[in-house]
């Protein structure tokens, strides 16, 4: 199965630190960050995890939940956290999915359908596992980021377009390049000048098919 964008997620059932649950039991009526790594105790990914956990306040104001996954176990999980907690010094409160049998990670397209954990394997095993997805209320997958394993995650990128897909979903407008909170938004091209005019009051005509608008 390849997950697309718009996609309706799969409902797999999961075990994570805190419990089993369904995705969309998780998901709910939230926006959803869900992010992967290739196994736990890993350099790069610890660093991520706690910068993850010291945005709980962020998470919060955008009323999105965050969970994480790993194809380790829940032991190794709690474990780890607690090498997050001290790296970062703040707690990650926030569950992480073990998918010990790549179910998560293959539905998502993570991993290849023949996939397998071999016995003593590395990170390098699961290597594309390192993936970001952005699912909406409607159990919908907006956006998708995969990064190698050398490059850390920027997690202010996903805060960002975070807040434009639910801005564009809201009040149903694009966002230009390196878009933020506040900026011009762009109106989309279905939406004739008439239209625009009605439903956004004056709006900037850059080009033919660029118009810019300042939401109020």
């Amino acid at each position: 199965m390849t997950m697309r964008i718009n996609d309706i997620i799969p409902d797999i059932e999961v075990v994570t630190d805190q419990g089993k649950f369904s995705l969309h039991e998780f998901v709910g009526e939230s926006w959803t960050i869900l992010f992967s790594h290739p196994k736990d105790f890993t350099p790069v990914c610890t660093t991520e995890f706690s910068a993850v956990a010291q945005l709980e306040s962020e998470w919060e104001k955008r009323a999105t939940k965050v969970i994480g996954v790993s194809v380790d176990g829940v032991e190794d999980h709690k474990k780890w956290k607690e090498d997050i907690k001290s790296y970062g010094n703040y707690n990650p409160n926030f569950p992480i999915i073990a998918d010990a049998n790549l179910a998560i990670s293959k539905a998502f397209d993570m991993l290849p359908a023949e996939a397998y954990l071999p016995d003593g394997r590395t990170p390098n095993d699961t290597a594309t596992v390192r993936s970001v997805f952005i699912i909406g209320p409607d159990k919908k997958l907006k956006l998708s980021m995969t990064y190698p394993m050398t490059v850390g995650r920027n997690f202010a990128e996903v805060i960002r377009a975070l807040d434009a897909l639910q801005l564009s979903t809201n009040k149903g407008v694009a966002t230009p390049a390196d878009w933020q909170i506040g900026q011009d938004v762009i109106i989309p091209a279905a939406v004739n000048d008439n239209d625009a005019k009605e439903k956004f009051g004056t709006f900037e005509k850059v080009l033919p098919y660029l118009r810019k608008v300042k939401l109020k």
